[in-house]
C-alpha cells in the first residue's frame, strides 16, 4: 500500500509503521502540557524521529474522555507556528488531527501532509477540504462526543456496527472524490467503547484489515491498559507495546503511541516474523 503525499511525496505501509503523538493541548489525559512551546515541540519531534517514528500525529484540541470543546481560534493558534517550525526543520510526514475545516486546510497549507479526524470527515467543510487537497485521510469511528462518550456506550454488535460505519464513511468520501487509495481506517479504541468493546475490537482487528484499506491502531496509553491493569497513564507503556504488537499482527499498518522508541521495536520484532528479518 502507498500513501500519495504533497508534493510528489509517497508514504509506503508495506510493513507497519510508528506513527509519533505529538499532543499541543494543555490537558490530554497523558502528556497535557509538556509540548505547548515550540522549542519543546521541536526537541520531541526529533526525538521521535530519531527513534523511529515515520509520521508525527499533531492536534490541538483534546479527545479524551470528558474533554471540553476548544474554539477555532485556539486550536490554530496551538498548531499552525508548530507545523510551520517542523516542516522548515525537519522532512518528515505531518498528520494533522482535528476535525475543523479550517484547521485542516491552514494546516496543509504550511506542510500537514495527512487528515487524521476522529469524527471521519463529518463536520462542516470537512470532507471539502480533503476532496480539495486530495492529502490522505484518516476515518475515525466514535460513539457519541468526547464530553460524553464513555457514558455507558451501547452496541449490538460492535465489531459489525464499527465496521458498517468506516465502510459508509469510507464509501462517502470515496464518492465525493477523495481517492480510495488514500483513505485509511480507524476503529477508535476508547473512542465510546466499555473495556470489553474494545478488546473485541483488537482481538477482530483483522476483519477491519480485510475490508481493504490501511487500518490505524491507536491504544497507547488509553485506559482500555489502565482499567486493565490497573495503572495510571504514565505507567501503561508495557500495555501499550503488547497492544501494538498484537495489533502488528492483526495486520494494522500504522500504530499510534506515544512511546516511540519501545514501539518500534516491538513493531520491528513483529514485523520480522510477519514478513522476514532484513
Amino acid at each position: 500500500m502507498l500513501l500519495q503525499l504533497p508534493r510528489q511525496r509517497t508514504l509506503s505501509l508495506d510493513k507497519p509503521v510508528v506513527m509519533g503523538i505529538l499532543n499541543l493541548t494543555p490537558d490530554s489525559f497523558s502528556d497535557g502540557g509538556k509540548f505547548t512551546h515550540i522549542d519543546a515541540a521541536l526537541r520531541q519531534t526529533e526525538q521521535m524521529l530519531n527513534d523511529g517514528a515515520s509520521i508525527i500525529d499533531i492536534g490541538g484540541e483534546s479527545t479524551r474522555p470528558g474533554a471540553a470543546d476548544v474554539s477555532l481560534t485556539n486550536e490554530l493558534s496551538r498548531v499552525i507556528p508548530i507545523i510551520k517550525a517542523i516542516r522548515q526543520r525537519f522532512d518528515c510526514v505531518i498528520s494533522i488531527d482535528t476535525s475543523k475545516a479550517v484547521v485542516m486546510s491552514e494546516a496543509i497549507q504550511v506542510g500537514a501532509d495527512i487528515i487524521n479526524d476522529v469524527r471521519a470527515l463529518q463536520e462542516e467543510g470537512a470532507l471539502e477540504v480533503a476532496v480539495a487537497s486530495q492529502v490522505p485521510v484518516c476515518l475515525m469511528h466514535m460513539q457519541g462526543a468526547p464530553r460524553t462518550m464513555q457514558h455507558k456506550p451501547v452496541y449490538q454488535d460492535v465489531v459489525q456496527e464499527v465496521q458498517q460505519f468506516l465502510q459508509q464513511r469510507a464509501d462517502h468520501c470515496i464518492a465525493a472524490g477523495v481517492q480510495a487509495s488514500n483513505i485509511i481506517l480507524d476503529p477508535g479504541f476508547g473512542f465510546g467503547k466499555s473495556l470489553n468493546h474494545n478488546y473485541q475490537l483488537l482481538q477482530q482487528l483483522k476483519q477491519f484489515v480485510a475490508m481493504g484499506m490501511p487500518v490505524l491502531a491507536g491504544m497507547s496509553r488509553k485506559s482500555m491498559i489502565g482499567d486493565l491493569l490497573n495503572l495510571p497513564a504514565g505507567q501503561r507503556m508495557i500495555g501499550s507495546v503488547a497492544c501494538a504488537v498484537i495489533a502488528v499482527q492483526a495486520g494494522a499498518q500504522i500504530i499510534r503511541v506515544h512511546d516511540v522508541k519501545e514501539t518500534v521495536q516491538a513493531v520491528k520484532v513483529a514485523t520480522a516474523v510477519q514478513y522476514g528479518a532484513e
